[in-house]
């Protein structure tokens, strides 16, 4: 029963690969769609810059304008 069960699931596996390859073939296309103008490449600073630098920065602030704004550290006055 176990074979059968392992069988099954490479069937399975094996035909959903392959659907997914014969539908994603179009996008392997070398012919250009109408209206399509993919503009210039970046180069590696740009995306290294757009993809690394830029979240990292936007995390730092992020971070920091929480630490800053965080009011939660301060005593109850007693009376």
């Amino acid at each position: 029963m176990d074979k059968k069960n392992a069988l099954r699931a490479g069937a399975l596996a094996s035909g959903t690969t392959l659907m997914t390859l014969l539908m994603s073939s179009p996008a392997l296309a070398l012919t250009r769609d109408d209206g399509d103008d993919p503009g210039k490449g970046l180069s590696v600073i740009e995306t290294l810059g757009l993809y690394v630098v830029t979240p990292i920065v936007l995390f730092l602030v992020i971070a920091g304008l929480v630490m800053v704004l965080d009011k939660s550290d301060k005593q109850p006055k007693r009376t």
